[in-house]
């Protein structure tokens, strides 16, 4: 099992938190972004640099990722597409998606973008609250529990 981050929108403090997990368990994590990344030396913990682009992090990922690996991303899309494969999501809010969650967010998310289309402002997502890193780091965990030393 590996780690996949879309990096690109990655809050800094939810890879704080995956540089602690994988130093902890020794899981392979590799952040995809389209820019530089620093990150902790660690014989685990890699960075793939792709090229600017719309979706090219996430096209990276999909073809990367493979069955039981899991990816960190908000990307509603992206975590459908690994769904499929057999790879897990899970968003820094702490909600790890599943084939049953996965098409009502789909639903939802085509739903608030035609309602940006049509010009009403939905607002964006609440900043990232201490409640929400606290619930990613014990799904991580509890993910990581039950899944670690799966090849």
């Amino acid at each position: 099992m590996k780690i996949w981050v879309d990096a690109d929108a990655c809050p800094v403090v939810i890879k704080e938190i995956l540089f602690r997990a994988a130093a902890r368990t020794k899981v392979e994590l590799t952040l995809v972004a389209n820019h530089a990344l620093r990150v902790p030396q660690s014989r685990n913990i890699t960075t793939v640099q792709v090229a600017g682009g719309f979706d090219v992090a996430d096209d990276e990922i999909v073809k990367r990722a493979s069955a039981g690996d899991l990816v960190i991303t908000a990307d509603i899309p992206l975590a459908a597409e690994v769904i499929e494969k057999g790879a897990h999501a899970l968003n820094p809010r702490g909600e790890l998606y599943s084939t049953e969650t996965i098409r009502a967010r789909l639903n939802m998310r085509d739903f608030m973008d035609t309602l940006r289309a049509s010009g009403i402002n939905t607002g964006g997502a609440p900043p990232l609250s201490q409640a929400d890193r606290q619930a990613f780091a014990n799904e991580l965990d509890r993910f990581l529990a039950k899944n670690a030393n799966k090849d």
